[in-house]
């Protein structure tokens, strides 16, 4: 990695032990000992020169700025001990010495000059290796030093590349021309040409830069240099050349430098011609992580397409192909080939350009050679091939899918279509419902009353009879000390039994009702109870409401109230919520004042006219025979805002009375004229307002005051919500009685509070308790919500402003009915009154039997209609079955996983060691896991990593790249080619160069 903290770590003599004898350069000194620390403004000035040489980023540079004086002098010194002895221009000169015709002098034997050459090139290899450690280990001054101006390392590194491989690409050219020595192929004489120019056909989009093409051959090159050449191809000069390039793009400055550089990329894309496929290998490795990095796709390409040229291939990429079919013996090199074809491939985002791409490697045989493939036993290599094929883009499977979707979203639109119908249908279905529950709840209430009447009558005719058979000694009447009453028969025969029998039931009940309110009885508990925050009701609130039946008394002599006790005894729990916070706030209706300016008020009523589109006469015509047909409900809205006022009716006048014409006027004063002449123009707009709107009004009216009466009437009829009321009283006053007194009712907003109170344990709430005491001592009263109707629907109506609506339809039929009065002949009000008075005097009934059911069912529970709305009185019962349901589903849940650990319990894993085996409930949560990490795995997003301007971004890349193959983010089917088995291949990092 080129960063400095890196180059730290290296020991003081790394780099003098790879020298050897003989290379040429001075050896470097052995590291001098720890000197004492220097006066603290030389340690701050060397501190600084040390930070500014390590090329760090502000934040590290600030965080080593604050180490104290020993850390700061033990990094001056652990920094200058790696800092090496041999400048940049030691290595530059020696490079340019080989270069210089081939690096050997004239004036020696040919045999002589061959034998020195060849000991120069283990020289030239050396000192290439010493300069890759420094270019990888120094600091980054030492680096920039080598790639100055003035050094111009890249250059003199890349001029000596192209010798190293000058050869290979002679041989290549002659093989392709003819012999060494013929005039056929002349490649020495070919110039450099632009690549932009050569390649105009090119599918790239070209760098930003222009691309020059390079030829390694040129006519200074002689035929010694070339025998020169090969001899050093056969060594390790081009892979360590590589090497060095990789280390130079490491760096931030380095990277720019090799991006910008006409012929780097293309030198060494150019030597994957050479022979070691392990050179191959390493070249392909940095050529995919350029790929990834902004705006790297295309110089690879560029340089490719300048490899077809120097290479004389008919199609770009051939050479590449041909190598990974003959390299087959070498799994490092065919690793990364088909690493680096997946990402040419596939990193780019233009999907035609991608397609393209996966052609040309097509047309050379890519997909048949990756059949071949496939049963190959490198797991690494299977990977790498997978990941291919998983990005394959298939232009035919997105044609289909295309078509099918279409054909989807034409299915889709007629599902639509019929669930529009089918909602529509629901909704009638529901009106009608609701409309026969609430006359069948109606009729119930009739029933009912007409029932009470009937105790009464029985009630008075019983009373007397009762009396004059206590004289005549054949009852006995017994009356306790709180009022309660007993009758007992005196064992007489009597001819006529029948009678006493029924007057002793109705006496009974009749004294019982009589009775007054019993006084309820302290309860001392054994353990000290939490306080139940509910709202109480007194002795004197209860009168005439559900809680004056309820006896909470006989319920808690039915349970057994100590393993409540147990359950809920005081312990620290946390503060209960507020429950006079849950007061609803009034809602306030903005004012809403429509003013027109008078000096606005022609042009308002011009575009206004303008949008009818009608004319003065037929707007005037359609209002005398109230015309819905011709003008609409809008437009009657709009004009009902021009009603002449008092002012302009005097100017109408005064106009009139000086007989001046009105062609004089404007469009609008004389539509204002014409306007004013209809009789009872204000009354007729209302009408005709009213009779466009009420039909409307009354569809949106009746669901609502049925909702509210079913509502009202089946929660105040419902005998299975009085018990649950009642059950809930029991463990309130269970409770509280002790430190507040009994109560004898509470409000309905203490019914949230069930929710808030929590066990000791802190496991669950008092409405859990409840519900399983309820599903075991009384389970007919577990689907109590059953009997209540609509509160979702009445919970969302405003009674006032529905009532109000009906009163304002009143007086819309009533004004119709006058108008109908005075003008008898209009049709059109004959028609509608004697289609809708019906419909007006059942919404008139229903209105009035919605606000008698509401304001009995509010007081019935106690509460105040004025104070409470239905918004607020509903949704307390909806809040509290939804919680009821809740806790149900709770404590089924918890019942499962009680059976499941018992179950666990009773039936003991099998012991591995003994079987070697796993039990299946073992392995099926092993199986379980394993998908879980799969789909996890598979929904990585990796997106295509971009170079973000650092140091060691490059090392990063090719070492994320072995780890993990590259997929793209947005793969979304299957090519087809992918493996059946769906095995998910792991590749391990262990790439040796």
């Amino acid at each position: 990695m080129g960063n400095a903290a890196g180059s730290m770590e290296q020991s003081p003599g790394k780099e003098a032990k790879a020298q050897a004898p003989g290379s040429g350069l001075p050896a470097k000194q052995p590291a001098p000992p720890k000197q004492p620390m220097p006066s603290e403004g030389e340690l701050e000035e060397r501190f600084s020169r040390v930070l500014n040489s390590m090329n760090l980023p502000p934040d590290k540079m600030k965080l080593l700025s604050q180490y104290d004086n020993e850390k700061k002098w033990d990094l001056v010194c652990d920094q200058e001990r790696v800092q090496v002895k041999n400048p940049p221009s030691a290595y530059i000169q020696k490079l340019k010495s080989y270069l210089e015709t081939g690096g050997v002098s004239r004036k020696v034997t040919p045999d002589w000059s061959t034998a020195l050459f060849k000991r120069r090139v283990q020289e030239s290899t050396q000192v290439l290796r010493e300069l890759e450690i420094s270019l990888r280990t120094n600091y980054i001054g030492w680096v920039q030093e080598f790639l100055n101006e003035e050094n111009k390392g890249l250059d003199v590194l890349l001029e000596y590349l192209a010798f190293a491989q000058c050869s290979v690409t002679y041989d290549m050219e002659s093989t392709d021309n003819g012999s060494p020595g013929s005039d056929k192929g002349k490649p020495l004489d070919r110039s450099v040409e632009d690549l932009t120019k050569s390649n105009s056909s090119s599918p790239t989009q070209g760098s930003s830069k222009a691309r020059h093409l390079t030829v390694r051959l040129n006519p200074t090159h002689s035929r010694k240099a070339l025998r020169n050449s090969r001899i050093v191809s056969q060594k390790d000069d081009v892979h360590v050349c590589i090497m060095c390039l990789r280390a130079i793009m490491n760096y931030q400055s380095g990277f720019s430098l090799v991006m910008n550089h006409p012929a780097c990329v293309n030198e060494i894309t150019l030597s994957l011609n050479n022979k070691n496929p392990r050179t191959k290998a390493l070249v392909l490795e940095l050529l995919a992580a350029v790929c990834l990095v902004r705006g790297g796709h295309d110089i690879i390409l560029a340089a490719f397409d300048n490899f077809k040229e120097v290479c004389g291939e008919k199609n770009r990429f051939e050479k590449l192909m041909e190598y990974f079919r003959n390299e087959d013996s070498n799994i490092d090199f065919m690793v990364a080939c088909m690493q680096f074809i997946n990402i040419v491939v596939h990193s780019v985002e233009n999907m035609n350009f991608r397609v393209f791409l996966q052609y040309e490697f097509t047309h050379l045989g890519l997909d048949e050679y990756l059949e071949r493939l496939r049963h190959t036993e490198s797991d690494r290599l299977q990977v790498q091939i997978q990941a291919y094929l998983d990005n394959i883009f298939d232009v035919g499977a997105l044609l289909e899918e295309t078509e099918t979707k279409n054909a989807v979203l034409e299915h889709m639109e007629d599902l639509q279509e019929q669930v529009a119908q089918l909602t529509e249908k629901l909704q009638d279905s529901e009106n009608e419902s609701m409309a026969k529950i609430a006359e069948l709840e109606k009729q119930l209430n009739q029933a009912r009353r007409e029932l009470e009447m009937l105790r009464d009558q029985l009630s008075e005719s019983a009373s007397p009879k009762l009396e004059e058979l206590e004289d005549k000694g054949l009852v006995r009447i017994l009356r306790g000390p709180e009022g309660d009453v007993a009758i007992e028969i005196v064992p007489v025969v009597i001819e006529t039994p029948i009678i006493p029998v029924v007057t002793i039931e109705a006496s009974a009940s009749t004294s019982t009702a009589a009775s007054s309110v019993k006084v309820k009885k302290t309860i001392q508990t054994k353990f000290r109870m939490p306080i139940f925050n509910w709202v109480a009701l007194k002795p004197n609130q209860i009168n005439g409401t559900v809680f004056n039946d309820l006896n909470d008394e006989k319920i808690l002599e039915e349970l057994d109230m100590n393993d409540f006790e147990e359950h809920f005894k005081t312990k620290a729990q946390g503060p209960s919520l507020d429950i006079g916070a849950l007061k609803t706030k009034a809602t306030q209706k903005a004012p809403c004042k429509v003013t027109l300016i008078e000096s606005n008020r022609a042009k308002n009523l011009a575009i206004t006219l303008r949008k009818g589109g009608f004319s003065i006469d037929s707007i005037c015509k359609a209002i005398q025979t109230y015309d819905l047909q011709t003008l609409s409900l809008d437009f009657l809205e709009l004009l009902e805002r021009f009603l002449p006022t008092e002012y302009e009716l005097l100017q109408i006048r005064k106009y009139e009375k000086e007989q001046r014409p009105l062609d004089e006027l404007s469009d609008e004063d004389q539509f204002m004229i014409k306007f004013s002449k209809l009789p009872r123009l204000a009354e007729r707009m209302n009408v005709m307002t009213f009779l466009g709107n009420f039909s409307d009004t009354a569809q949106r009216l009746m669901p609502q005051l049925h909702s509210i009466i079913a509502a009202s009437m089946s929660i105040k009829s419902s005998t299975k919500l009085r018990n649950i009321l009642e059950i809930v009283l029991a463990f309130g006053n269970y409770l509280n009685s002790s430190k507040r007194g009994a109560a004898y009712g509470f409000r309905l907003q203490s019914l949230d509070a069930l929710l808030e109170m929590k066990s000791t344990d802190r496991k669950q709430t008092l409405l859990h308790y409840m519900v399983r005491v309820i599903n075991d001592k009384y389970p007919e009263l577990t689907g109590f919500h059953t009997e209540l109707h609509f509160l979702d629907k009445a919970g969302t109506v405003s009674l006032d402003s529905m009532l109000q609506d009906v009163r304002s339809l009143q007086q819309g039929m009533e004004l119709t009915r006058k108008e109908f009065m005075r003008q008898d002949d209009s049709q059109v009000l004959k028609d509608f009154l004697k289609a809708n008075t019906e419909v007006m005097e059942k919404l008139q009934t229903d209105g009035k039997t919605a606000k008698e059911a509401y304001e009995l069912v509010v007081e019935y529970f106690g509460e105040n209609p004025k104070t409470t709305p239905p918004t607020m009185f509903f949704p307390t019962f909806m809040r509290f079955i939804k919680a009821y349901k809740q806790a149900e589903q709770d404590i089924e849940m918890w019942k499962k996983q009680e059976a499941a650990a018992k179950e666990a319990e009773s039936n003991p894993p099998s012991n591995e060691n003994q079987s070697g085996q796993k039990s299946p409930v073992q392995k099926a949560k092993r199986q379980q896991m394993d998908m879980l990490a799969e789909l996890k795995k598979r929904q990585m997003v990796k997106e295509p990593l971009i170079y973000e301007g650092k140091d060691g971004a490059i090392e990063d890349i090719i070492t994320g790249l072995r780890n993990n193959p590259y997929r793209r983010a947005d793969i979304t089917r299957c090519s087809g080619k992918k493996r059946s088995s769906g095995q998910t291949l792991q590749v391990t990092s262990d790439i040796s160069l």
